[in-house]
């Protein structure tokens, strides 16, 4: 999940319109499998995926600052900390996103990374 304001620049436009929509397939098909997770329809998971993409930039970044000392120690592995935080927020905040406890949350941001790592190695956007 990356920031916002890097992606612009980066990938234009449109290459952040495409990540914006690989990201609603990723938590959409990661609700579908976990049972602790329900987005209502793919409009739900695209509207989840653009707040999340805001929370990344703004908060998300600030969090990342923050932790940096325990994201060295665990080898980057506290990010997934980092994007399950951001996804909880993400569900407070929407009719139709819930995920009901921390770890649902934490396995989903662990499956939404591999989702896009696997779609940005075959797009390569």
């Amino acid at each position: 999940m990356d920031i916002l304001l890097l992606d612009v620049m980066q990938a234009g436009m449109g290459g952040l319109l495409i990540k914006v929509l690989f990201n609603a397939a990723a938590l959409f098909v990661a609700a579908y499998f976990l049972k602790g997770v329900e987005i209502k329809s793919f409009t739900q998971a695209l509207i989840a995926a653009l707040v999340m993409a805001v929370l990344n930039s703004t908060l998300g970044g600030f969090l990342d600052f923050v932790t940096m000392p325990l994201r060295l120690l665990t080898l980057g592995l506290f990010a997934f900390v980092i994007d399950a935080v951001i996804l909880l927020i993400a569900a407070y905040l929407l009719n139709g996103f819930k995920i009901e406890s921390f770890w649902s949350a934490f396995i989903m941001a662990i499956l939404v990374s591999v989702f896009n790592a696997i779609l940005h190695g075959i797009y390569a956007f």
